[in-house]
């Protein structure tokens, strides 16, 4: 997904200790969407849209806020709102209770 390079919030050039996605998932994580709206620096009344994308642990979502404090600490774009949206993609099945039982031959 996405990834800030050496000097993002991440130095790493991958995910959470080198573990694939699927392995993320597994862990629990979820994929997490944020809608960012920005100003422009040069003109402050223009809103600009960003959106960021990355699996993430609800509900602290440690690699989102992680990510904004890295807007804040290093892009010049003052952020104006944050609208997010999360999901897990691996759930536990759907069980429900069988009241009876079929016999095939």
């Amino acid at each position: 997904m996405t990834d800030q390079g050496a000097d993002g919030p991440r130095g790493d050039a991958g995910h959470e200790g080198g573990l694939s996605e699927m392995e993320l998932m597994l862990k629990g994580y979820g994929l997490t969407t944020a809608n960012i709206l920005y100003r422009m620096p040069d003109h402050p009344s223009v809103l600009q849209t960003f959106i960021w994308q990355d699996y993430d642990l609800a509900p602290k979502f440690p690699r989102l806020f992680s990510f904004l404090d890295f807007w804040r600490d290093k892009l010049d774009g003052p952020l104006h709102s944050v609208q997010y949206a999360h999901n897990k993609l691996i759930k536990p099945g759907l069980w429900r209770k069988v009241d009876g039982e079929l016999s095939l031959h």
